[in-house]
């Protein structure tokens, strides 16, 4: 879709060239949301793709996701990609949410390698399954400010309703960075839908790091990703009664399911991932 409104597109090569972010700004990567449905709010677009940020690089504390990272990138079906070797896969075992959290989304291989990471994050949809499966594994936003100030956000305090984030008008994220801890340890997953091939009515994700803490993060049923922890993996009966104890305006209502029945298939799916971490 053109953006009629549009009058100023700023390449920025260097962080200095983020000075114009604001309001009327959007932040270009993919644009394959941007790019699908009316933007008349906007006057300019600053695109980062020029910035060549590497997708992936570790870093003391673990390993650091760029913005600009595609969900081809992210999944490791990039041709010749690192992650996307069996040897690498074997030492991050919770690289396996990666790839199964691109294919939670409803998307074609082109927008596979278009999207981004941080679109994917910064949309902020209940269906963002690749902002579900980093806040799985807690994964930390670094933000950069138009004024040269960074700060850091813990994603599962990031997104604070549909398409509302903490980002203010002249800040992006950077980077999302996941912590050794939760590289390395064992995860689980499972997504329901209406349809086989439809849009996500429930996705639970589950994490058990070497010393036993486990979380269970439940996305596409509630309207913002919700986690929950514990000290060991929980039994059946524990993960429901957690569930049933959480807000009822939490949970989604839309075409792809009602509240009550979201409620319910998470349920049974975080049973199911729960009683997979107790015998991983």
């Amino acid at each position: 879709m053109d953006l009629h409104t549009i009058t100023d597109v700023v390449v920025a090569r260097q962080r200095a060239d983020l000075t114009s972010l604001g309001s009327s700004t959007a932040v270009l990567a993919g644009g394959t949301f941007l790019f699908s449905e009316p933007q008349d709010q906007l006057i300019r677009l600053v695109d980062i793709t020029a910035l060549e940020w590497p997708a992936f690089e570790i870093v003391d504390d673990g390993l650091e996701i760029a913005a600009t990272c595609t969900l081809a990138e992210f999944a490791g079906a990039a041709p010749g990609h690192e992650l996307g070797k069996p040897t690498m896969r074997d030492q991050w075992p919770a690289t396996a949410l990666f790839a199964q959290s691109c294919r939670a989304l409803l998307a074609s291989h082109k927008i596979w390698d278009t999207a981004t990471v941080g679109g994917n994050v910064c949309l902020a949809l209940p269906v963002g399954a690749v902002l579900g499966a980093l806040v799985a594994l807690d994964g930390v936003a670094l933000v950069w400010a138009a004024d040269g100030a960074d700060r850091c956000v813990a994603l599962r305090d990031f997104v604070v309703g549909p398409r509302r984030t903490v980002l203010r008008p002249d800040e992006i994220v950077r980077s999302i960075r996941v912590p050794w801890s939760s590289m390395t340890a064992h995860t689980s997953f499972r997504k329901i839908g209406l349809t086989a091939l439809g849009r996500s009515g429930a996705v639970v994700m589950g994490r058990r790091d070497r010393d036993d803490r486990t979380a269970i993060t439940v996305t596409a049923a509630t309207t913002t990703p919700v986690v929950v922890d514990f000290d060991l993996p929980p039994s059946e009966r524990r993960i429901r009664r957690a569930l049933d104890e959480l807000d009822p305006a939490c949970w989604l209502d839309d075409p792809h399911g009602s509240p009550q029945w979201r409620r319910h298939v998470a349920g049974v799916l975080a049973g199911q991932v729960a009683a997979e971490l107790r015998g991983s």
